[in-house]
């Protein structure tokens, strides 16, 4: 598995131009190698910090994303709480991904064959019933230490056979979501957190320089696994950051 790499940023803006370059190049890398480029994002501020400057970036074959959501609040697609929405109105509003290449979770079911679907929606599109593997998952992380909706001393973070699983009992609102779970997060070719903000640095520091257990610590990855974050959210580190090239 791959050891951590960590960046660190000025600003948010500096972690926008970063990441158009680095998501532009993994895109142009995957569809050479197999003809398409398969992406699951996370929500919070990670749209917005995402599709800043990639949203213009016309060097894409945006024709060949595949895009999934790491996790999915279970409201209708239109509601305030959707991460679809979320990355709608940052990002795919403003790019020309096919429709039928944008995988949402299905709100109008019951949590748990919303997972079902959602992981049947995996397999069909990556034709296979072994487990999936990501060129790309965007992820963020909550002061709490939690990514995706796998929360500190939930039972879903000892979950192994499901690549997607639900909950009704998040402790932030609302309640029922979908996530995707460790075995298939981790069997991505390369993992990316983008951090902003000086209410996460505690935790950055507990996961990457203490080893503290928290949920988004857990995240590991085949190929690369990386923290973008800002000074902000690095203020505490005292370990080398590494200088950002392609």
């Amino acid at each position: 598995m791959a050891q951590p790499e960590l960046y660190v940023f000025p600003t948010p803006d500096d972690i926008s131009a970063a990441l158009n370059a680095f998501v532009a190049g993994k895109s142009s890398d995957a569809i050479t190698r197999s003809g398409r480029f398969t992406i699951a994002l996370s929500g919070g501020s990670l749209p917005k910090v995402l599709a800043k400057q990639l949203k213009s970036n016309n060097s894409i074959d945006w024709s060949k994303w595949h895009v999934f959501f790491a996790d999915e609040r279970l409201v209708p697609l239109d509601h305030p709480d959707s991460n679809y929405l979320l990355a709608k109105q940052e990002l795919l509003d403003h790019v020309p991904i096919p429709h039928e290449q944008i995988y949402t979770a299905d709100p109008s079911v019951d949590r748990e064959t919303a997972a079902k679907k959602y992981e049947e929606q995996l397999k069909k599109v990556f034709g296979s019933q072994d487990i999936p593997s990501f060129d790309l998952i965007l992820l963020g992380i909550g002061p709490d230490g939690h990514t995706c909706s796998l929360f500190p001393g939930h039972p879903l973070l000892d979950v192994k056979d499901r690549w997607v699983a639900s909950l009704d009992d998040s402790p932030k609102p609302p309640p029922t979501r979908i996530t995707f779970t460790y075995p298939l997060l981790n069997n991505a070719d390369t993992n990316a957190f983008a951090v902003t903000g000086e209410g996460k640095a505690e935790t950055i520091f507990k996961i990457l320089e203490k080893g503290e257990d928290f949920p988004a610590g857990r995240v590991k990855a085949k190929h690369r696994l990386i923290w973008f974050t800002d000074n902000g959210a690095a203020k505490l580190l005292t370990i080398p950051a590494s200088k950002f090239s392609l």
